[in-house]
């Protein structure tokens, strides 16, 4: 490990000192039990913490320090967990600390995000719970679809199962009720939303999110690596199809709807 990493001194909170002169101090950095940390941004809006965290992520994944296995953002906040038997606190609270000073507290993405284009059969047996919410938020099925579909919505993290893309909601009035009693098995490609969050699920499972309809493309490639296309602050847009229309979408994954061009030349069908 560089030596003014193993050298600098261990940041506890948003005054320590750190390598770079000046801590960060947008992030505060604590022990999560024996084999994990939480570095959390501090002092800034949804939009700039959501980036730093992220941005750090990036940066601890780029180190690659030993003992580290998994390194988890979410909204404002990321998650390291470590070998206990390789690494300690101390040294991996050094590495952030390092890391959080260098990126101050508004860095640069790292990657351009990508958007992708999802078609979606809406309603019927494919979105069950449409009819619910239209009734919930005091709008039509044709409304809710029409918001759903109408803008771009950014993956802010990987949530469960299996790296399934969570996703800002649709500019609903109001946020969506989870559902009162949760389904055993929710299918592969079923696009929910809940509160204000959206998302794809990835594979089969249980969920308590209300289903508005179900995307016939793969969402998960298991035999690459990784194994989403997608990464947070890449974008989707839901785009309507018939039912009928299902088989002519099947035998794409998510990595091929990168390009709109490739589903606008479709034919579409609005009922």
């Amino acid at each position: 490990m560089n030596s003014a990493l193993a050298d600098g001194p261990i940041m506890n909170g948003p005054t320590a000192q750190g390598s770079y002169g000046k801590a960060n101090a947008n992030v505060t950095i604590a022990d999560c039990g024996d084999s994990a940390l939480v570095a959390k941004a501090v002092g800034l809006d949804a939009e700039p913490a959501w980036r730093l965290v992220h941005a750090l992520a990036d940066a601890l994944n780029e180190v690659q320090l030993t003992g580290v296995h998994d390194v988890v953002p979410t909204y404002d906040a990321l998650l390291v967990e470590f070998d206990c038997a390789a690494t300690d606190h101390d040294t991996v609270r050094r590495v952030l600390a390092h890391e959080a000073a260098r990126l101050g507290p508004h860095p640069a993405p790292s990657t351009p995000p990508r958007r992708f284009v999802v078609p979606v059969v809406y309603g019927g047996e494919h979105g069950p719970d449409l009819p619910e919410v239209a009734a919930q938020l005091g709008l039509t099925e044709g409304e809710i679809i029409a918001l759903h579909s109408g803008s771009d919505l950014t993956v802010r993290c990987l949530g469960a199962p299996a790296g399934a893309p969570m996703t800002d909601g649709p500019p609903f009035p109001k946020p969506v009720p989870r559902l009162a009693s949760p389904r055993t098995r929710v299918d592969a490609g079923s696009v929910a939303v809940a509160g204000r969050q959206a998302v794809i699920c990835p594979m089969p499972s249980p969920g308590g999110w209300p289903l508005l309809g179900r995307t016939p493309v793969r969402v998960l490639d298991l035999h690459s690596d990784p194994i989403t296309a997608y990464r947070p602050g890449d974008t989707f847009r839901f785009r309507p199809i018939e039912p009928q229309q299902w088989d002519e979408y099947a035998d794409l994954s998510l990595a091929d709807c990168t390009d709109p061009a490739d589903l606008m030349g479709r034919e579409v069908r609005h009922g």
